[in-house]
């Protein structure tokens, strides 16, 4: 028995120094979720807001442009019609039904998620608070993702390969995992026996805290395993915030003003 007195020493001083490793490891792991899901998101939308005041900023610096950029023939009614060439996309219907088809299903499905984040704040209900249920109750989230799916799927092929960049195909796959993640923790919430851990009340307080800068720890009110996967979902949501003005996408916030403006006062001149 005396020899193996050593052997035990030894064995409880490495379980020692693998408890402490362990904690120490979790503690550094804490510090960065909390960076993520606090400070990362103030710092993020803060640095979206202001490169887009600096694209702003730079096009109207720019002056006009040397070209006529009205659209004819004059409709009776320009906003209307600004209105149309924004949402309707009719040129992209006639040339490619397909894509315009993905395209209204994206947009649609991304007005409707943005409404369902919303939705999680305590003050907004689009869904009865006490529903395990988000909008759409997962639906949402294949509006998206299934386009996503295509619109990458047509960057291998054709015209759309020979002017793709790397940066739109890694473009295409942060969104791609970004819906994926949130599908996860829709359907999770929505379809399996006991949902996903954190309910909508969970996820509404973590908003809330955000909404009054509490600086709170998610942690105290995200429960569960599945707080990883939320974590890095919220990671995927940031880096796209930062990304989001230098890419092709951002048209998408100037295409109705740019429309109003060609519609109405370049077709005065």
């Amino acid at each position: 028995m005396e020899g193996d007195t050593p052997v035990a020493a030894v064995t409880a001083a490495s379980q020692a120094v693998a408890q402490v490793a362990h904690t120490g490891f979790a503690l550094v792991m804490d510090k960065i979720y909390y960076f993520i899901m606090v400070p990362m998101v103030y710092l993020a939308i803060a640095f979206f807001i202001a490169a887009i005041v600096v694209k702003i900023v730079k096009m109207i610096q720019a002056g006009a442009a040397p070209y006529q950029l009205a659209i004819y023939p004059l409709p009776k009614h320009p906003k209307l019609a600004a209105l149309r060439d924004t949402f309707g996309m009719t040129q992209i219907r006639k040339k490619n039904p397909l894509f315009w088809f993905f395209l209204m299903m994206y947009h649609l499905g991304f007005l409707l998620l943005f409404l369902g984040h919303l939705d999680l704040f305590p003050q907004i209900n689009f869904v009865d608070p006490a529903s395990r249920h988000m909008l759409g109750a997962g639906a949402v989230g294949l509006m998206v993702t299934i386009p996503t799916f295509y619109f990458l799927g047509r960057r291998f092929r054709g015209a759309d390969r020979a002017i793709s960049t790397p940066g739109d195909y890694l473009f295409l796959l942060l969104l791609l995992f970004l819906f994926l993640l949130g599908d996860m923790i829709s359907w999770g919430n929505s379809w399996t026996a006991n949902g996903f851990v954190m309910t909508k009340q969970n996820f509404a307080q973590y908003f809330d805290g955000l909404a009054r800068f509490t600086f709170a720890d998610p942690r105290l009110v995200l429960h569960g395993s599945h707080y990883h996967f939320v974590v890095l979902h919220v990671l995927l949501a940031e880096l796209l915030l930062i990304v989001l003005p230098f890419t092709k996408v951002v048209h998408t916030f100037f295409a109705l003003p740019l429309n109003m403006v060609r519609r109405t006062i370049w077709t005065r001149k």
